[in-house]
């Protein structure tokens, strides 16, 4: 399991099957800098979506890099990816990074 600012990474058995593959290699982007938490060798790297959920595939070890925060190292591997949340009285909101 891996953290890294607001986005969560922990490893899991398989992606869902109904999964559909993204385009790009981005984890999460920042509210308020508009910087991304992404896949530093997006050759290495497949993120799936399904129903709201975010999945990492990587095919071999590589980093997830963001301008404000230090890379964390991954190994190969199925993922699922978490922005936190964070509850106020006034709503059930995602952590701003």
């Amino acid at each position: 399991m891996g953290r890294h600012g607001d986005v969560l990474i922990a490893p899991i058995a398989a992606i869902p099957h109904e999964a559909r593959r993204s385009k790009q290699t981005v984890l999460a982007y920042g509210e308020i800098t508009g910087h991304s938490h992404r896949i530093e060798d997006p050759e290495q790297a497949e993120v799936w979506e399904y129903q709201g959920e975010r999945f990492l595939k990587l095919l071999a070890p590589t980093r997830v890099i963001h301008e404000e925060h230090q890379p964390i190292a991954l190994e190969p591997g199925i993922y699922q990816v978490w922005q936190q949340r964070e509850y106020t009285p006034e709503a059930i909101r995602r952590v701003m990074d």
